[in-house]
């Protein structure tokens, strides 16, 4: 008997972290994959496991996340759409997809990945409306020494300063393609992007950043910060609920 071609699926989406333990499944605590895992095998009427283009950590938020799957048929343009309905129906509030596109059968949203874009959010005021979007840091931070100090990101290749120890990347190395710092009204907004990022690396770029925009440390203390190579000598993490990822880009040509 002859099998079935696969057909394999992008699918585009966004959530919000604050409840979940990061993107990957979790034994005994809530997931964003294991919540999509379940919408897409309801809705496909078939048990499916979607691979995520990363990895998420606890309470960090995706504007742009994607997640792909097979399907043993072709999804048509009309019923595109309507698979699309039904499953932001099922879905909770706090995830939404917008998407669903054909690509090669051998396309994967982790490793086709070119660029992810981080943003970090820090309030300049106390605003109860968003204290779950982003961290109210009290005092003066000169934006110009961050931007200076976010300029030398673009000397280095190796960020193991910035890595969670005891990970399971064959190399630490990655590409920064942008990084800066704006003022957008009472927002201190933090921008950057790379080939890659390791496990925790925005959240510790951040405060280390901080830490010389309040003048606790110096463009020189970066420098041998990034030389030494050790997670230690980094600033702190961020909290997680300031950060998105708001960016994910493929090849063109992944796309049918």
């Amino acid at each position: 008997m002859e099998n079935k071609k696969d057909h394999r699926y992008f699918i585009r989406l966004a959530y919000n972290g604050t409840r979940y333990n990061g993107w990957q499944i979790q034994k005994n605590a809530p997931s964003v994959q294991a919540v999509v895992n379940d919408a897409v095998s309801k809705i496909f009427q078939q048990e499916i496991n979607v691979t995520g283009c990363g990895r998420t950590d606890t309470g960090v938020h995706a504007r742009d996340f994607y997640i792909h799957f097979d399907l043993p048929y072709i999804i048509g343009k009309e019923e595109n759409k309507t698979y699309l309905k039904k499953l932001n129906g099922f879905l909770p509030p706090d995830i939404s997809m917008y998407e669903i596109l054909p690509v090669k059968e051998d396309a994967h949203t982790r490793f086709d990945a070119i660029a992810r874009t981080y943003q970090y959010f820090i309030s300049r005021e106390k605003d109860p409306f968003n204290q779950d979007f982003s961290w109210f840091v009290y005092g003066d931070i000169d934006i110009d020494r961050l931007n200076e100090a976010a300029n030398i990101l673009f000397g280095y290749s190796d960020f193991t300063s910035f890595s969670k120890v005891n990970t399971d990347t064959k190399t630490n190395n990655c590409k920064i393609k942008f990084a800066r710092w704006e003022e957008k009204g009472n927002m201190l907004v933090f921008t950057i992007t790379a080939d890659r990022f390791l496990r925790n690396m925005v959240r510790a770029i951040v405060g280390t950043l901080l830490d010389i925009g309040r003048g606790k440390n110096d463009l020189a203390g970066l420098k041998k910060i990034i030389e030494s190579k050790n997670r230690s000598n980094a600033g702190y993490s961020v909290p997680a609920k300031g950060l998105f990822l708001t960016k994910v880009k493929y090849p063109e040509n992944l796309f049918l």
